[in-house]
Protein backbone atom coordinates (compact mmCIF):
# COMPACT_ATOMS: atom_id res chain seq x y z
CA UNK A 1 0.00 0.00 0.00
CA UNK A 2 2.87 2.36 0.75
CA UNK A 3 4.29 2.53 -2.77
CA UNK A 4 0.80 2.67 -4.04
CA UNK A 5 0.39 6.21 -2.47
CA UNK A 6 4.28 7.24 -2.94
CA UNK A 7 5.23 10.50 -4.05
CA UNK A 8 1.48 11.82 -3.01
CA UNK A 9 1.39 14.75 -0.55
CA UNK A 10 -1.27 12.84 0.98
CA UNK A 11 1.02 9.64 2.27
CA UNK A 12 3.11 12.40 3.95
CA UNK A 13 -0.12 14.91 5.22
CA UNK A 14 -1.97 11.56 6.76
CA UNK A 15 1.37 9.69 8.01
CA UNK A 16 3.29 12.74 9.06
CA UNK A 17 6.07 11.69 7.38
CA UNK A 18 8.50 13.95 5.49
CA UNK A 19 7.14 15.71 2.34
CA UNK A 20 10.17 15.15 0.22
CA UNK A 21 11.65 11.52 1.13
CA UNK A 22 8.17 10.23 3.01
CA UNK A 23 10.21 7.98 4.72
CA UNK A 24 10.93 9.39 8.29
CA UNK A 25 8.12 10.88 10.57
CA UNK A 26 8.69 14.60 11.28
CA UNK A 27 7.35 14.46 14.40
CA UNK A 28 9.76 13.31 17.73
CA UNK A 29 6.78 10.79 19.18
CA UNK A 30 4.51 9.00 16.52
CA UNK A 31 1.24 9.37 19.67
CA UNK A 32 -0.13 13.04 18.94
CA UNK A 33 -2.30 12.78 22.72
CA UNK A 34 0.88 13.04 24.54
CA UNK A 35 0.10 16.93 25.01
CA UNK A 36 3.44 17.85 25.98
CA UNK A 37 5.43 16.46 23.06
CA UNK A 38 2.30 16.77 20.20
CA UNK A 39 3.71 19.73 18.54
CA UNK A 40 7.59 18.10 18.89
CA UNK A 41 9.31 18.03 15.24
CA UNK A 42 12.65 17.00 14.59
CA UNK A 43 15.03 19.80 13.53
CA UNK A 44 15.69 17.42 10.02
CA UNK A 45 15.00 14.53 8.76
CA UNK A 46 16.75 11.69 10.12
CA UNK A 47 16.49 10.63 6.23
CA UNK A 48 17.01 12.78 3.73
CA UNK A 49 18.13 15.97 6.17
CA UNK A 50 15.20 18.39 4.88
CA UNK A 51 15.09 21.01 6.86
CA UNK A 52 11.42 21.79 8.09
CA UNK A 53 11.38 24.72 9.47
CA UNK A 54 12.27 26.84 6.97
CA UNK A 55 12.13 30.36 8.42
CA UNK A 56 11.47 31.50 12.17
CA UNK A 57 7.74 31.19 12.88
CA UNK A 58 7.15 29.00 10.03
CA UNK A 59 4.10 27.00 11.17
CA UNK A 60 2.09 30.22 12.36
CA UNK A 61 0.55 29.75 8.86
CA UNK A 62 -0.94 26.18 10.23
CA UNK A 63 -3.21 28.09 11.95
CA UNK A 64 -5.09 29.31 9.04
CA UNK A 65 -5.35 25.68 7.66
CA UNK A 66 -6.15 24.63 11.36
CA UNK A 67 -9.40 26.50 11.04
CA UNK A 68 -10.37 24.80 7.80
CA UNK A 69 -9.58 21.21 9.72
CA UNK A 70 -11.43 22.29 12.33
CA UNK A 71 -14.05 23.46 10.53
CA UNK A 72 -14.70 20.00 8.49
CA UNK A 73 -14.25 17.95 11.53
CA UNK A 74 -17.20 20.25 13.36
CA UNK A 75 -19.52 20.07 9.87
CA UNK A 76 -19.05 16.07 10.13
CA UNK A 77 -20.02 15.91 13.93
CA UNK A 78 -23.00 17.63 13.09
CA UNK A 79 -24.27 16.41 10.18
CA UNK A 80 -23.65 12.74 11.70
CA UNK A 81 -25.39 13.72 15.05
CA UNK A 82 -28.27 15.70 13.66
CA UNK A 83 -28.70 14.29 10.32
CA UNK A 84 -28.07 10.15 10.77
CA UNK A 85 -28.57 9.94 15.06
CA UNK A 86 -31.38 12.09 14.71
CA UNK A 87 -30.27 14.33 17.56
CA UNK A 88 -31.29 18.02 18.48
CA UNK A 89 -29.58 20.93 17.37
CA UNK A 90 -28.87 21.74 21.22
CA UNK A 91 -27.37 17.62 21.02
CA UNK A 92 -25.15 18.71 17.68
CA UNK A 93 -23.49 21.78 19.25
CA UNK A 94 -22.15 19.20 22.28
CA UNK A 95 -21.22 16.81 19.43
CA UNK A 96 -19.09 19.78 17.84
CA UNK A 97 -17.45 20.88 21.36
CA UNK A 98 -16.70 17.86 22.06
CA UNK A 99 -15.05 16.46 18.78
CA UNK A 100 -13.08 19.33 18.53
CA UNK A 101 -11.80 18.94 21.61
CA UNK A 102 -11.15 15.06 21.39
CA UNK A 103 -9.29 15.51 17.84
CA UNK A 104 -7.39 18.86 18.49
CA UNK A 105 -4.13 17.29 18.87
CA UNK A 106 -4.99 15.23 15.32
CA UNK A 107 -6.03 18.67 13.81
CA UNK A 108 -2.90 20.52 15.14
CA UNK A 109 -0.61 17.89 13.66
CA UNK A 110 -2.76 17.56 10.39
CA UNK A 111 -2.59 21.19 9.98
CA UNK A 112 0.47 21.36 10.15
CA UNK A 113 1.29 18.16 8.05
CA UNK A 114 -0.78 20.09 5.14
CA UNK A 115 0.70 23.73 5.36
CA UNK A 116 4.41 21.78 5.15
CA UNK A 117 3.56 20.48 2.10
CA UNK A 118 2.32 23.48 0.26
CA UNK A 119 6.05 23.84 0.04
CA UNK A 120 7.94 21.11 -0.55
CA UNK A 121 7.24 18.06 -3.52
CA UNK A 122 8.19 14.33 -2.91
CA UNK A 123 11.89 13.76 -4.50
CA UNK A 124 12.36 9.93 -5.40
CA UNK A 125 16.21 10.27 -5.61
CA UNK A 126 15.92 11.44 -2.05
CA UNK A 127 13.67 8.98 -0.88
CA UNK A 128 15.71 6.11 -2.52
CA UNK A 129 18.79 7.46 -0.68
CA UNK A 130 19.66 5.42 2.56
CA UNK A 131 19.79 7.36 6.07
CA UNK A 132 22.45 10.26 6.13
CA UNK A 133 25.54 9.33 7.68
CA UNK A 134 27.24 11.78 9.79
Amino acid sequence: MKKLLQGNPLYSIFTGTCPVCQQASMYETKNPYKLTETLKMHERCPHCDTKFKIEPSFFYGAMYVSYGVGIAFAVAAFVITHFFIGAGLVTGFLAIIGTVLVFAPIIMRLSRNIWINFFFDYNPEKAENTSKTS
